[in-house]
């Protein structure tokens, strides 16, 4: 069984909203949370993996079992290590041992991953950056959840006309009797700035996780390739200026 992508038209700005009902059903998948518990939240928030359903058009890399598996790295031999699977405790660690064993012959990350970890995920940008790699997310793959974060990593981004990025809301599961709503909201602050942070460091407008605040953790947000553009989530052209209707029009004269 392969996956496919069918993503709905855009809109002016190119964004759009998917819950349940819509062409890409977005599911939960079992077991994926980790707990929150102890003064430092922040350690455990994790963003939900997002499952892609199966469908009948262009065919993506991976089964939706392979993607909720822990994350694997295989080398290909232009350079571009494949990063494939879901973001897991643990991840970065062993992220950083295989770019240490590869050395120079890694120039690239391609990633296809459904997200998990929002620590991992930040971390992993991190080892990318200071490795000075490019990230790339390829035609008929997907990135999402806490898996843009890890894309901002890259020196270089590029994302295919057909790739599927996109974000939702972080969530994590209270420890009952440590954690109050207090605490939990204060945990969910913290874990924005944080988020927002990381994107500055990488060169990325935080508005962009603007759309992941808005989105239930049910429903994904999907970047159209303006709008990756205009948050400098992809590099190698000028992002379309801000400038309402003008900026539109610009954006469709490039592409006809």
């Amino acid at each position: 069984m392969s996956l496919a992508l069918d993503l709905p038209r855009r809109s002016s700005r190119g964004f759009r909203k998917l819950g349940f009902a819509g062409e890409l059903l977005i599911a939960i998948l079992g077991g994926a949370t980790i707990g929150v518990s102890g003064a430092f939240a922040l350690a455990d928030a994790e963003q939900q993996p997002a499952q892609v359903e199966e469908v009948h058009t262009e065919p993506i890399r991976a089964t939706p079992e392979a993607l909720a598996k822990p994350m694997k790295f295989t080398l290909t031999g232009d350079g571009v290590l494949i990063a494939q699977g879901s973001i897991e405790p643990g991840t970065a660690a062993k992220f950083e041992a295989k770019l240490q064993a590869l050395g120079e012959s890694v120039k690239a990350v391609s990633l296809n991953s459904p997200g998990g970890s929002l620590n991992e995920a930040m971390s992993m940008a991190r080892q990318v950056r200071a490795h000075s790699l490019a990230t790339e997310v390829a035609d008929g793959a997907i990135c999402a959840s806490s898996c843009p974060l890890l894309f901002a990593g890259g020196v270089e981004r590029t994302a295919g006309s057909r790739a599927a990025i996109a974000v939702h809301q972080f969530y994590t599961r209270p420890v009952p009797g440590l954690r109050g709503s207090i605490d939990a909201m204060s945990d969910a602050q913290l874990t924005t700035a944080r988020v927002s942070r990381h994107l500055l460091e990488m060169g990325i407008d935080p508005a962009a996780w603007l759309h992941a605040l808005d989105t239930p953790p049910t429903s994904l947000y999907y970047f159209s390739t303006w709008e990756l553009a205009e948050y400098h989530f992809t590099t190698g052209r000028q992002a379309p200026s801000d400038d309402g209707v003008f900026g539109a029009l610009a954006h469709f004269l490039e592409t006809i």
